[in-house]
Formats: structure tokens, sequence, C-alpha cells
């Protein structure tokens, strides 16, 4: 056990983003688990991992604006393509989006297989790097994740389900950049499966949770120095029987 991991300048920013994250995929998570649509998250991140990919591949620079307008284009491109399916064909959205999340992870292992440092980019993708979040990085997250919000409880619970993918789009292309793919599926959809049966109270229990997750995955990540990530989707999972057994019982 390492108490000096316990670094309040490390862990602080760490939390702040995942805190961040999840104040806008609890309300976003709730409502894919509602529609059937559950891996659409890792898809549309998947897609927004290739746009990255790619930037990289024609050697546009990695974290440049160039990137970052790369992965919110090919997120959206992608959010438009399984809307337009939907509407097609809803009886096997579902299957789409799992074809669309294979296509695009395959795209990008063929982009990456001249590369070196394929195996890092992939890494970073997946797990994510949260404990390199810092204050001056979040603050633009802040205020994108403050509308974000503001359009979902005003624009996008009405039933605008064209909104409701860009709207997704645009928050995952964002979250994924900050800490991976399986955090941002985690935090999407663990909360919401865990409170799913909670009723009204469900948003605030998986809001609950979803932060009790993140400090108590950090704290455990710091003192035994395991990669932060996947210790605080595990403890995640752990939590979430608990939660769910909570809102039974103050129900």
């Amino acid at each position: 056990m390492n108490l000096e991991g316990l670094d309040a300048s490390i862990l602080g920013p760490a939390l702040a983003a995942g805190l961040l994250v999840v104040s806008t995929h609890v309300p976003l998570g709730r409502e894919v688990l509602s529609r059937g649509i559950i891996f659409i998250d890792l898809a549309i991140a998947q897609i927004a991992g290739l746009g990255v990919i790619a930037a990289h591949a024609v050697d546009w620079g990695g974290g440049g604006w160039s990137v970052q307008v790369t992965a919110l284009g090919a997120a959206l491109g992608g959010a438009l393509v399984l809307y337009w399916c939907e509407r097609q064909w809803p009886d096997v959205q579902e299957a789409i989006i799992g074809t669309a999340f294979i296509v695009a992870a395959c795209t990008g292992i063929l982009l990456l297989s001249g590369n070196p440092h394929a195996g890092d980019y992939i890494q970073e993708l997946m797990v994510g790097q949260i404990l390199w979040a810092d204050y001056e990085q979040l603050l633009p997250i802040a205020g994108l994740y403050a509308l974000v919000l503001l359009l979902w409880f005003t624009v996008v619970r009405s039933g605008q389900r064209l909104a409701f993918y860009l709207l997704f789009a645009v928050t995952v292309t964002v979250s994924v950049q900050l800490v991976g793919v399986y955090l941002v599926f985690a935090s999407l959809i663990i909360p919401a499966l865990a409170v799913r049966k909670a009723g009204p109270r469900g948003l605030w229990l998986a809001y609950g949770l979803s932060a009790a997750g993140y400090a108590l995955g950090l704290i455990v990540s710091a003192l035994f120095d395991l990669p932060a990530g996947a210790v605080i989707v595990l403890t995640l999972a752990v939590l979430a029987p608990l939660a769910s057994t909570g809102a039974k019982v103050a129900g």
C-alpha cells in the first residue's frame, strides 16, 4: 500500500474529470437503457476514436484542434447514419449499432497497422488517461457539459430523437478523449442499470453511485498503484448491486 499515492494535485483533477463525465452520462445512460440501444455509446465512441486515428494516420498531430474536429466530425457523421438506420430499420437497430462498432474498430486497426505506436494509441483510446487531467483542461469541458445538460433537460427530453443522437455524439467524443471508451460505457450503463427500478429518485441515486465509484476507485488505484480507469470500472460494478438493493429498501 502506497499512502504517498494519495496526491491531491493528481487525484483532485482526476475526480473533477470523473464528476464532469458523470454529470452528463447519468441522464444520457438512463435514456439509452430505456430505448434499448445499449451499445450506441461504444459505437459512437469507436467512431470518434477512428477520427482521432485517421488524424494521426495523416500526421495532423496529437491533441490539436484538427484532431478534435476530425473526431467530432466522425462522431456526428456516425450519429446521423445511426439515426437514419433507426428510422429505416428500427427492429434491428441494436444489431446495426454493433456492426458499426466492429467496422469502426477494424478500420482503426488497419489504419494503425504500420504504426509502431499502434498499441499505445489503442490502449489510450480504450482505457483513457484520467490521471493526466488538469483543471485548465477541464474548464472548457465544464462549459460544454453545462450546455449539454441545458439542452438535455429543455429540448432533447421532449422527444427530439435526432437531437438526442447529435447531443450524444458530442458528449461521448469529449468524454472518450478524457477518460477512455471503457469508462464512458461504464459511466453510462452501470448506474442506469443499477437504479432502473428506482422511479423518480433513480437519477439522484445514479449520480450518487457514480460519484462514489469514481472517488473510491481513484483512491484504491492510488493506494495500490493500479490503472485508474480499470479500477473505477470495477468499483462501479461492485457498488451497483448495493445501490440497487438500497433503492429497493428505500422504496
